[in-house]
């Protein structure tokens, strides 16, 4: 429902003037419920959850653990879809975008960070992982006045290996299976560790670009001060002149 109930419209049941505050704040807080966010509310409700089926009974039950990939795993089909869905449908809205990311994050470093923990991955994949994905994120504030880098093919590379990487490491795994999650976390880290590089590289292009941008604008706006000041220098002396001319006119008319 995004109408504004009789009671908050002064009790007459007269509908809200379109575009008045109260009635812009009722779209903007119905618009916060959307299915998009909605997702997004759940991945970040399943970050605490996640950690507490991982770490329980000492975090080697395989029964708990299997618990915790389930959870894992929704957290991660919800990332697939919940920006989708606010791209298609114009679902976009400033918690998604700020709570988006952070859920991804979240979910990603609760399961590095506890694994490392408990032992089955080293602290130097989780710190490598970690480190990327924040000074990204830090990086993409450092350019968003001047451009927003696109996710690139090999980001989203890099995020599916992880996915599958780290779910295989919150299962039980043992013989082949165990030999085979070693090779594909070797695969999402390098992968995380290119497409970083490639990231930072794409972030100073676009800020060079953006800062030569701002500085020809102000040059040409310096430029149109500059000729429109000439211009009021120039027709000042022909209007003194004029002005010179009309009251000699004048005078001689009165002789």
């Amino acid at each position: 429902m995004t109408g504004v109930p009789a009671s908050a419209a002064g009790g007459s049941g007269a509908k809200p003037v379109r575009g008045g505050k109260l009635g812009a704040a009722a779209v903007n807080q119905a618009s916060l419920w959307n299915i998009a966010n909605l997702l997004t509310m759940l991945r970040l409700v399943l970050v605490p959850g996640f950690v507490m089926l991982l770490l329980h009974n000492g975090g080697y039950d395989p029964a708990w653990r299997s618990f915790a990939w389930a959870a894992f795993a929704v957290a991660m089909i919800t990332d697939l879809f919940d920006g989708h869905l606010a791209r298609t449908y114009n679902l976009v809205t400033d918690f998604g975008k700020i709570a988006d990311p952070i859920a991804d994050k979240a979910i990603m470093g609760a399961a590095l960070i506890c694994l490392s923990y408990l032992g089955d991955l080293p602290w130097w994949v989780t710190g490598v992982i970690l480190l990327r994905e924040i000074g990204i994120t830090l990086m993409r504030f450092w350019v968003i006045r001047h451009a927003v880098i696109p996710a690139s093919r090999g980001g989203k590379m890099k995020t599916l290996a992880q996915g599958i990487a780290v779910g295989m490491y919150v299962l039980a795994l043992t013989g082949p299976l165990a030999t085979l999650r070693f090779w594909v976390m070797a695969v999402a880290v390098v992968l995380t560790v290119v497409t970083g590089l490639d990231y930072v590289r794409q972030a100073v292009v676009l800020r060079g670009k953006g800062l030569a941008a701002e500085r020809a604008a102000a040059e040409a706006e310096a430029a149109e001060v500059a000729v429109g000041s000439g211009a009021a220098g120039a027709a000042g002396p022909v209007s003194g002149a004029r002005g010179s001319a009309d009251t000699r006119g004048s005078a001689e008319a009165e002789r």
